[in-house]
């Protein structure tokens, strides 16, 4: 028997990290190759690494909420055949610094003992559970929080920000953020806004999604100075082709054709023709990108957004661009995506009439230059010119918005891309052939 490294792999360009949030395998268990061994949670996505080969788990070298760096090995696996690393592999068990810093302050020590599944079968790793039982939270307190890991379970940060609004709300001194009306308000050492509350109001903390959306959001509004241009366009044979070839394309490719990947094949046509927009800064420099690489934004149940990425969108035909779309969108939707999926986009459309609007002022996906909004199709009398005058008729229009940094997107090329996009989209063959 020989003996093989479980690593923590490469979850795309901008993952360095990932946390352990579940083993599915113990120690001593048969493993076959592929098969998965842990689940992990990065700063994007929820995913599992599978075994490399067919074996034993022999040994596990970090154990649940555990932070991982890219490359470090996780586990090692005995297999048949010869070692591929002999190498020692030493690792230092240390709590997490807010794990210690939970542990070393005063507690009220649970006497009850939580159990591996809270009363309502919510999963509780044994670091929850620690932290709980010296925080005294009953098991039915610990139902009363919304888990953000995977399948909602409650990860170690849950714990820590619920403990933490636990003792503010516990607390009879004013608070410097949350104050009721009638305490005075307190100043703060470092500048918050100071929020009054009212009779009935609730106070609901932002899962681990929701605050890295928060962050990234505030990052790219200071760093890029955003304009947004607008376009109205006649998307009337775009719509009628659609509505011509949707049918036969179903009952032909056994799914549905929208709107967005025709949408996206205009968009990477025209960053093929402005290659300006697809660019990166870094510094005084600026990165123009050889790959377009398309986002798109989705809305998932939870109300939060992600931006799965199509890869290389320009090399693909439209059937390729409705199957990429919609593979990503169903699995964006059941937490399904791979890191690599929602990284290394270089343009961002968002399709802001899915809820009704009609335009947009998205903010820029960093470190993306641009992103374009797509507002809802509605009918509407519009001047048809034509070689015998001018006649009105009623006609698809639809809303194009562009928000792109200023700082090295000037209005010409920002207002030229979203006027051929929209051109693109206008001049649809409706006698082109999927």
């Amino acid at each position: 028997m020989a003996e093989i490294e479980l690593i923590m792999p490469k979850m795309g360009e901008s993952v360095a990290e990932a946390t352990i949030t579940n083993w599915l395998k113990s120690e001593g268990d048969s493993i076959e190759a592929e098969e998965p061994v842990l689940e992990i949670a990065t700063d994007k996505v929820d995913s599992e690494i599978p075994a490399p080969e067919t074996g034993i788990l022999k040994k596990i070298l970090f154990q649940v909420d555990d932070v991982v760096k890219v490359g470090e090995v996780i586990a090692i696996i005995e297999v048949e055949g010869v070692a591929r690393s002999s190498s020692p592999i030493t690792i230092e068990e240390k709590a997490p610094q807010a794990v210690q810093e939970i542990q070393n302050s005063p507690t009220t020590v649970l006497t009850e003992e939580l159990t591996k599944n809270s009363p309502s079968g919510k999963f509780l790793s044994p670091l929850v559970r620690s932290i709980s039982e010296k925080e005294g939270i009953s098991g039915s307190e610990l139902d009363l929080i919304k888990g953000t890991g995977l399948n909602d379970r409650i990860t170690k940060d849950d714990l820590v920000l619920y403990i933490e609004s636990r003792g503010k709300a516990n607390s009879k001194a004013p608070q410097a953020v949350l104050t009721p009306k009638s305490a005075p308000a307190v100043v703060a050492s470092k500048p918050q806004q100071v929020i009054s509350m009212g009779e009935g109001d609730e106070i609901i903390q932002m899962d681990r999604m929701r605050k890295m959306i928060s962050d990234h959001m505030i990052m790219s509004v200071n760093t890029s100075a955003h304009v947004t241009s607008f376009v109205e366009a006649d998307v009337t044979e775009m719509v009628m082709w659609r509505n011509k070839v949707k049918n036969s394309y179903q009952q032909r490719e056994g799914e549905k054709i929208t709107f967005t990947p025709i949408i996206m094949e205009a968009v990477a046509k025209a960053i093929k023709e402005m290659p300006m927009i697809n660019v990166s800064v870094s510094g005084d420099t600026i990165i123009k990108r050889k790959h377009i690489n398309l986002g798109m934004a989705t809305a998932l149940p939870s109300g939060n957004l992600i931006v799965p990425v199509i890869k290389d969108a320009d090399q693909m035909n439209l059937v390729g661009l409705s199957k990429k779309v919609n593979d990503l969108a169903n699995r964006a939707r059941n937490n399904k995506l791979s890191p690599d999926e929602v990284s290394g986009g270089t343009f961002t459309v968002t399709n802001v009439g899915t809820f009704g609007n009609v335009m947009g002022t998205p903010i820029i996906n960093q470190p993306q230059v641009a992103i374009m909004a797509i507002g809802a199709i509605r009918k509407k009398p519009a001047v048809i010119e034509t070689s015998f005058g001018d006649t009105i008729g009623v006609r698809h229009m639809m809303f194009l918005s562009l928000s792109y940094d200023h700082r090295v997107v000037d209005g010409s090329l920002g207002g030229s891309f979203v006027q051929r996009v929209a051109k693109i989209l206008e001049d649809f063959d409706l006698n082109r052939e999927v």
